[in-house]
């Protein structure tokens, strides 16, 4: 996997080491990341869930009252 370099602001990074419990600032930087992306694909999931519900239900009936 290709590597990739950056800078980041050192008391964000010492923030996010205490926060995710690591003591290395590349492998705390890491683990945000990955919780990133997996939040991104759960809720992609549970949107995807959501409009599978829409299609497959009948839409509400109209009463003659109604129209």
């Amino acid at each position: 996997m290709a590597k990739v370099s950056i800078s980041l602001d050192a008391e964000l990074v010492v923030e996010v080491m205490v926060l995710a419990g690591v003591g290395s600032p590349q492998d705390a930087v890491e683990a945000v990341v990955r919780d990133y992306i997996e939040r991104a694909h759960r809720t992609e999931a549970r949107i995807d869930v959501q409009d599978d519900r829409r299609r497959h239900t009948d839409p509400p009936s109209m009463s003659p009252e109604q129209g």
